[in-house]
């Protein structure tokens, strides 16, 4: 076991995540827990597990610490590093506020083309219509998902495909492409902007640029991705739609999804739920029906998160296959989205 006695300098920043843990109790800990990675939490709570003592003074350091820096941070997302750097020269002198500017600047550098996340998707269109698409899928992948489902929308057929393909498979883009790229925007659009190194793309951010394009380009690259690449397709098709979106589907899709799910799932995949999707449910169901169902909750007693997940992805797939039979609409929230 682990005695901390030590001034905050000589320890490693997993030791001072581990002593911000124990310091914030379990029920706050527990919430940090869900935005970490697996391997994040086994790290952390293997250094948890190690730590016996903590002296005050040291655990009053790592709290000061931590609040400077969550303060800086909230600085630099309001007005920018400048702007960060001021405020904190006025707080706590201009020494500690380089030092904590230095820390995060690694962390909270500008993302390559963020000019671009100000303009107009037509404007964005007109700059990379009859580009590679490799290109087209690098600059996509630093945009908002609402604008690069209105990009990906206005491709011919063949090259939503292939955009779709490079960007859910991009992985690291090295610093020379980046500048290259941006260097030609800088020509175009009259903007600049320098980023040394990076990554973006993914599966993830092909998911929400789909579920915000129309069903008809989605069903395309689905298509098409079907032929090319069956495993990253079915990849893409699980991550489209999750459990928790049943909360936005409406009355009458709800009920009809009801129908088709047995009620062994149904316990399951509430019992990992949160209150919005288990009151979105309980409320199309007739009383008895939706008593009966909370009373399989509470007989299901504690439950593998497996199982839980296993049939949550199950009604997925029911609510999928329903969309695509036209008895349900799944609303992607684009403006221009009529159902009638």
């Amino acid at each position: 076991m682990q005695q901390y006695k030590s001034k905050r300098g000589t320890l490693t920043g997993k030791q001072k995540a581990a002593i911000l843990m124990v310091t914030l109790g379990p029920e706050l800990s527990a919430n940090i827990y869900k935005h970490l990675r697996e391997e994040e939490i086994e790290d952390l709570t293997l250094e948890i597990a190690n730590i016996k003592r903590v002296e005050p003074q040291v655990r009053d350091e790592v709290l000061v610490e931590f609040k400077d820096i969550a303060k800086a941070q909230e600085y630099i997302s309001t007005g920018g590093i400048e702007y960060a750097r001021e405020l904190l020269e006025k707080a706590l002198g201009t020494g500690k506020a380089e030092e904590i500017i230095r820390r995060l600047t690694s962390s909270l550098q500008v993302r390559p083309f963020d000019f671009a996340r100000r303009a107009e998707p037509a404007q964005l269109f007109n700059f990379i219509q009859g580009e590679h698409p490799q290109t087209i899928s690098l600059i996509m992948a630093y945009l908002q998902p609402e604008q690069a489902a209105a990009i990906l929308s206005s491709l011919s057929a063949e090259e939503q495909i292939e955009v779709a393909k490079r960007l859910a498979t991009m992985d690291g883009t090295s610093p020379e492409v980046l500048s290259d790229v941006e260097s030609v925007l800088e020509k175009r659009l009259a903007s600049f902007i320098n980023q040394e190194s990076t990554s973006a793309g993914g599966l993830q951010s092909i998911v929400e640029i789909l579920n915000r394009v129309d069903r008809s380009t989605e069903k395309t690259i689905m298509d098409g991705l079907d032929g090319l690449d069956p495993d990253l397709a079915e990849n893409i098709r699980k991550r489209m739609f999750v459990f928790e979106d049943v909360a936005g589907l409406d009355d009458r899709a709800i009920q009809r999804v009801i129908r088709e799910v047995e009620s062994k799932d149904w316990a399951l995949s509430l019992k990992g739920s949160n209150d919005i999707v288990q009151e979105k449910i309980f409320k199309n169901m007739s009383q008895r029906a939706a008593s009966m169902l909370k009373e399989e909750i509470d007989y299901l007693g504690p439950v593998r998160l497996r199982d839980v997940e296993e049939a949550q992805q199950r009604i997925v797939a029911i609510i999928r296959k329903l969309e695509d039979a036209g008895e349900i609409v799944i609303s992607r929230g684009g403006e221009d989205e009529i159902i009638v």
